[in-house]
């Protein structure tokens, strides 16, 4: 048995206050649990992705992570009904003079029940193949009595161009059929708490948000993305999937890991109101932010105006209009030529430096 190696870690007064308490014996990180009258002590370091247990909240005889929600028994570490092989280790804890005592030794240790890592996981790959067009509609509509939108219209006419004129392959992703998720600001939390795949996307198997990423990170060569305009604004569907594509940047920060390489991005802005290159601004530079390139004039827009009020006139004329369509055709063309020549010198690599960018080194000074 190894020497016990005590630490005075506090006040047995103030450390009583709330149930669980993050201190250190010595080095180690401890979540000191405080209940019923009892003192435990398990490791402050989570299994999952080391998320801080001292921070956490007491659901019962469990420490929960404030990070991933990863639950272990104060006394003996080990994790929830169905998942005690995940356990961290445990310490002996005393009080002596008013004072409390955790032996930096655990008592028990850490054990990792070995995971199948998520498929989004695997290493970003091209297979063989021809380029491939994934376009992603955010419009919003009662799916179960559609409308007509222009900018879904013209997205699905310019994905059926590249498969049928450019030989490309296809998929046309409709968010307002899928079920997903809002993002819930791990990333708030810590930028390690922020995960690649999405922290909810591995949690929650019905979120169908694993469909978009599949598509930006693994699938596509070329991505476009329409949205209606809204009061000034793209979307809210288009804003609660870039929310989530924060794991994507972030990935840069946490891990020196440019997931997006060598792909394109264009744009297909349609709105009954102006304001048609602050929408397109903030796309272009949200999607250049994730490691999208561009071609040459990267988005298609049309609008008739604050004053075009008369929505009837704003869809008979998108329904009639050629030009527009020869507009998008003409925008999946630039694309896809350009992801041909990137896939043939593959530009971009896996590290960039980061010097002045979001994605500047967590250990850099402030």
């Amino acid at each position: 048995m190894a020497e016990e190696k005590w630490h005075d870690v506090g006040s047995a007064e103030d450390l009583r206050r709330q149930p669980v308490t993050a201190v250190r014996a010595g080095t180690i990180p401890i979540a000191l649990v405080h209940r019923d009258g009892a003192w435990s002590a398990i490791s402050g370091v989570c299994n999952h992705t080391g998320g801080p247990l001292g921070e956490g909240r007491l659901d019962g005889d469990y420490v929960v992570c404030p990070w991933h929600n990863w639950k272990f028994h104060h006394r003996t570490g080990e994790g929830e009904p169905g998942f005690e092989e995940d356990r961290v280790p445990s310490y002996a804890v005393k009080v002596e003079g008013g004072r409390v005592h955790v032996d930096a030794n655990p008592r028990t240790p850490r054990h990792k029940k070995p995971h199948e890592p998520h498929p989004l996981a695997r290493p970003v790959r091209r297979e063989p193949g021809p380029v491939r067009v994934a376009g992603i509609s955010t419009t919003v509509m009662d799916r179960a009595n559609p409308r007509y939108s222009g900018s879904e219209e013209l997205l699905a006419y310019a994905v059926t161009h590249a498969q049928q004129a450019l030989g490309a392959e296809s998929r046309l992703i409709r968010l307002g059929e899928l079920r997903f998720r809002a993002c819930e600001g791990y990333y708030s939390k810590s930028a390690q708490a922020c995960t690649w795949p999405c922290s909810i996307t591995q949690m929650d198997a019905s979120d169908e948000l694993d469909r978009v990423y599949e598509a930006l990170v693994h699938w596509a060569d070329v991505i476009l993305v329409a949205t209606p305009i809204r009061w000034g604004a793209a979307s809210s569907l288009y804003y609660r999937m870039a929310e989530r594509m924060n794991c994507i940047q972030n990935q840069v920060t946490t891990r020196d890991r440019v997931l997006i390489r060598d792909k394109v991005a264009g744009f297909i802005v349609i709105g009954g109101q102006d304001n048609v290159q602050a929408v397109a601004g903030q796309m272009l530079g949200f999607f250049a932010e994730l490691g999208y390139l561009f071609p040459q004039f990267p988005y298609v827009a049309h609008s008739r105006g604050w004053t075009a009020e008369d929505m009837e006139k704003n869809v008979d004329l998108l329904r009639s209009s050629h030009e527009l369509r020869d507009g998008v055709a003409a925008l999946v063309e630039r694309c896809t030529v350009l992801a041909g020549r990137l896939m043939a010198s593959e530009h971009t690599l896996e590290r960039v430096a980061r010097g002045g960018r979001k994605a500047h080194s967590l250990e850099a000074e402030p």
